[in-house]
């Protein structure tokens, strides 16, 4: 599987996933506008491990949304959910949403 990317959002494909299971779908909110990356559709489960969050989709695909991006289609499997970050002459920062 490749890699997946919704605006400042990158899905990493990975092996399995543990940690501790987080009781919502909210794989990312913006800091300027409030709009989030979630998954409205399908089955599946986030997870907290040291910081890290990783998804598990449980159903044939799952939809990421967002109020700025199209709707994407997650396929089954697990996945390390990352923030995409930027380089200015001060250091790295996360990007705003």
């Amino acid at each position: 599987m490749q890699p997946i990317r919704q605006g400042d959002v990158i899905l990493l494909p990975v092996q399995e996933v543990t940690g501790e299971m987080i009781p919502h779908l909210t794989l990312a909110e913006g800091e300027v506008t409030g709009h989030k990356h979630r998954i409205t559709q399908g089955e599946a489960q986030l997870f907290n491990k040291d910081g890290t969050l990783y998804l598990r989709v449980l159903s044939e695909t799952a939809l990421l949304t967002h109020e700025e991006h199209k709707a994407i289609p997650i396929p089954q499997g697990y996945w390390r959910i990352k923030i995409q970050r930027e380089y200015e002459p001060e250091g790295w920062r996360y990007i705003a949403d």
